[in-house]
């Protein structure tokens, strides 16, 4: 038996879901998911059309019979006296009832709910919608938005603007509040509020999102504002339990608080120490870059901010035409190289890879893409880790033709053996995708970190830019404040270790998240092993 058209393309779909989850760490990936709600929407406008037509059929019936009875009861001794009449309401009621019986009860869903029940077993899960969510509030932080600001859908560089519903706020102001987040369950559930108060339509009333945005405000400390939405609430709902209760003990807490506040004050008068504004302080200094922790620099980066390259270093950046120092492949054509930073040195090289090359990369990855690891650098086993929020897969030269081509393309620009590099990884970043400070390097004190391996530490970073983004993603580099951005077509390259073999711990580095976009980038880790010709030890530890 043949099997319908619609049919083999659902099974290919499925053959492609199946072997993946953790939709929300791949935006390509996620694609799929499309064609699927696609393949969804046609099969209910089947179930629709359907359902319409056996209404139709019944209406039909009904009208007939409207009219006929309209005409019957007028004169029903007179009505039955035609025996035709007689003999058809005999019939009508024998058999023809018992037919529209049938048709009433006839199933028309079949085709879709068994469509809808095989397609179900390959939907996201609770983890990818929470995890989705998360990365909306992890945009949110780095980005510095507001929530009306996402709500509206108003980003920078987006095609499809698409606005969230008073039910879509409550979703992320609930996951915050299960995750113990109350500062994002305020934000969220105040968004909530506000579109309700601007008169949108919801399910929701304004007492279930008020009931969690007073606690949310409790738990931070806000006794007074909190007090005050709960009053909110009570005026919606005078018998709500819990918010009787949440009033009466806050209003304990509050008289508490100005109690404790009015002591204190009394204490102080007695000793003589009352505060005064009138006592000059000198001015904070701006803190020095150098001094902000880790994360917050990290954050500065990704939204463009942060520290600045002064003009006279910025002068000794420069961008040529490179051949590799007389690389017969590249005398004649000589690539384009530009400077992007001094220290760590790092250069990209433009138009390096073609859109043909592109395509054919993310062609072999998109199958195998998996849920990207880090290595444990206690135990060295490999984990999925929450700032790590990608997929990625791994293409061997001899697979194709076109990755050999790539890998030859490396070793010639940068004169280093690929032999021992490990093999090119293709990594696409998902909802809010990152990658947070990390080394490429192991450390000393890591020292089995790519034993497994045996070709020793990495010496060197290779990283294909496969795809523009609109906003966000850009990889930086916190300890130094240097910030690339991607650009299609591009690769940077940096030395990792120091030509001493010591790490260079200024080559710490992130992948910001992807704020609007689609990010997708190939990397090659050239190792130790085979560079001893090519790239002389130093003689001392920082050379």
């Amino acid at each position: 038996m043949e099997l319908p058209c619609w049919c083999l393309l659902l099974l290919s779909c499925l053959q492609s879901l199946s072997a993946h989850n953790d939709f929300f760490t791949s935006i390509g990936q996620m694609t799929d998911l499309l064609y699927t709600e696609k393949d969804l929407v046609t099969s209910l406008k089947d179930y629709i059309r359907a359902e319409e037509n056996k209404l139709e059929r019944v209406k039909q019936w009904a009208d007939k019979l409207d009219s006929l009875s309209a005409t019957a009861i007028q004169d029903p001794e007179g009505f039955l006296g035609h025996p035709v009449n007689a003999f058809k309401l005999m019939k009508r009621l024998n058999t023809e009832w018992g037919d529209l019986e049938s048709l009433v009860l006839s199933d028309t869903t079949d085709g879709f709910i068994s469509n809808l029940t095989i397609q179900r077993q390959h939907f996201p899960t609770d983890e990818d919608q929470t995890g989705a969510a998360k990365a909306l509030l992890r945009l949110q932080d780095t980005y510095r938005l507001d929530a009306n600001t996402i709500s509206v859908g108003d980003l920078p560089g987006v095609k499809h603007k698409s606005p969230m519903t008073v039910e879509d706020c409550y979703e992320l102001g609930k996951i915050a509040y299960s995750d113990v987040d109350y500062y994002h369950t305020e934000l969220w559930m105040a968004q909530a509020l506000r579109q309700l108060d601007q008169g949108e339509e919801s399910t929701l009333d304004k007492v279930t999102v008020l009931d969690y945005l007073s606690y949310a405000i409790y738990q931070q400390g806000e006794i007074e504002r909190a007090l005050e939405y709960t009053k909110r609430l009570l005026e919606l709902d005078p018998e709500h339990q819990r918010a009787k209760g949440n009033l009466k003990y806050f209003e304990f807490q509050l008289e508490k608080q100005k109690k404790a506040a009015a002591d204190e004050a009394q204490k102080q008068q007695e000793r003589g120490k009352r505060e005064t504004t009138e006592k000059k302080t000198k001015p904070k200094k701006k803190a020095s870059f150098q001094l902000i922790p880790e994360r917050k620099k990290y954050e500065m980066l990704c939204r463009g901010e942060g520290n600045k390259m002064t003009p006279r270093r910025q002068s000794r950046l420069f961008c040529r035409y490179y051949d590799n120092n007389h690389n017969p492949k590249y005398v004649l054509a000589p690539v384009k190289q530009q400077d992007e930073w001094d220290r760590p040195y790092i250069v990209r090289y433009l138009d390096i890879i073609s859109d043909k090359e592109i395509e054919r990369i993310k062609q072999l990855a998109k199958p195998r893409l998996r849920r990207a690891t880090i290595s444990n650098p206690i135990t060295g086993v490999l984990e999925t880790a929450s700032y790590r929020i990608s997929k990625s897969a791994w293409l061997t030269g001899y697979e194709d033709p076109m990755i050999e081509t790539i890998n030859q393309r490396i070793e010639d620009l940068t004169g280093l053996e690929m032999d021992t590099a490990e093999e090119l990884q293709v990594a696409n970043y998902g909802v809010g995708g990152q990658y947070e400070p990390h080394f490429d390097f192991g450390r000393k004190d890591e020292p089995d970190a790519f034993k497994e391996l045996g070709t020793g530490n990495r010496i060197a970073t290779w990283l294909f830019y496969m795809s523009d983004v609109s906003a966000g993603g850009a990889t930086v580099f916190p300890d130094v404040g240097a910030a690339v951005w991607p650009q299609k077509g591009t690769a940077v390259f940096w030395y990792n270790l120091f030509a001493s073999g010591e790490g260079d711990y200024s080559t710490r580095h992130a992948a910001c998240p992807v704020l609007v976009g689609n990010k997708w980038v190939s990397n090659k880790w050239v190792h130790e092993r085979g560079q001893e010709w090519r790239r002389p030890c130093g003689l001392s530890e920082s050379e």
